[in-house]
C-alpha cells in the first residue's frame, strides 16, 4: 500500500453548502483538508478567511493543512494555531526570515510547511530542509483554482526528493494544482507523498468516487 496522502482543495467547493462538503470529506477516503487562503496583494485572488476556517474547523475530522497565499505570514501564525491548523505553509516569496518563520510556525504546535512558485528553484530550500515538514510545490501559478497542470513540476518533485535524501531529512513532498487521474501516478513515481486536489474532485458528478479512484491510483 502507498502512503501518499490526497488532499482535497477546499477552495474548490461549493460554498453555499460548505458543510455538505466538509461532511463528504469526512466520510471519503481523503486523508486532508487543503486550506488556500489567499490575501489580494501576494496573488491576485482573495479566498476565505479566519471565520470559513473557524467554521471549517468545527466540523472537519481530519488534519487542517492550511497554505498561506499572503504577504507576511508571520502576522498571522498564533491566529491559525488557535483555529486549529495541523500544518501552516507559507510561501518562500512572502518570508524575509524563513528560518525564523519556521520555527515560530512549530513553537505554536504546527507542522511548518514552505510552498513555492513554479518559478522557484528548488534548490533554495536546501539549508532549512532539516526545518521543514512539508513542501509544498506549486504546480500551477497561485491564486486561481483550475488551471493546468506545468509538466515540469515532475522535474522538481525529483530534484527535491534528492535533496531530502542527501539532508536525511523527512520533509513530505506536496504538489498543488492541476493534479487529475493523469498525472497522479507519474507524480507519486517522482517522490511525492501528498497530492492536493480541488477542480478535479469537485467538480466531478461523484467527487467520493473521484477521491477513491485516485487513492486506488496511489496504490
Amino acid at each position: 500500500m502507498s502512503h501518499t496522502l490526497l488532499a482535497p482543495s477546499v477552495l474548490a467547493a461549493d460554498f453555499a453548502n460548505l458543510q455538505r462538503d466538509i461532511e463528504m470529506i469526512n466520510n471519503s477516503d481523503a486523508d486532508w483538508f487543503h486550506l488556500d487562503v489567499m490575501d489580494g496583494l501576494f496573488v491576485p485572488n482573495i479566498s476565505y478567511g479566519m471565520p470559513v476556517i473557524k467554521s471549517i474547523a468545527k466540523h472537519a475530522k481530519k488534519p487542517l493543512d492550511v497554505h498561506l497565499m499572503i504577504v507576511d505570514p508571520d502576522r498571522y501564525i498564533k491566529d491559525f494555531a488557535d483555529l486549529g491548523a495541523n500544518i501552516l505553509s507559507v510561501h518562500y516569496e512572502a518570508c524575509n526570515h524563513l528560518h525564523r518563520t519556521l520555527q515560530a510556525i512549530k513553537n505554536e504546535g504546527m507542522q511548518a510547511g514552505v510552498a513555492i512558485n513554479p518559478h522557484t528553484n528548488v534548490i533554495l530550500l536546501e539549508d532549512v530542509i532539516n526545518d521543514i515538514d512539508l513542501v509544498c510545490l506549486m504546480s500551477v501559478n497561485p491564486g486561481f483554482g483550475g488551471q493546468s497542470f506545468i509538466e515540469h513540476t515532475y522535474k522538481k518533485v525529483e530534484q527535491l526528493k534528492k535533496i531530502i535524501k542527501a539532508n536525511g531529512a523527512q520533509t513530505k513532498i506536496e504538489v498543488d494544482g492541476g493534479v487529475t487521474d493523469k498525472n497522479a501516478r507519474q507524480l507519486v513515481d517522482a517522490g511525492a507523498d501528498v497530492l492536493v486536489a480541488g477542480s478535479y474532485v469537485f467538480g466531478a458528478s461523484n467527487p467520493p468516487k473521484i477521491i477513491t479512484d485516485l487513492k486506488n491510483i496511489l496504490k
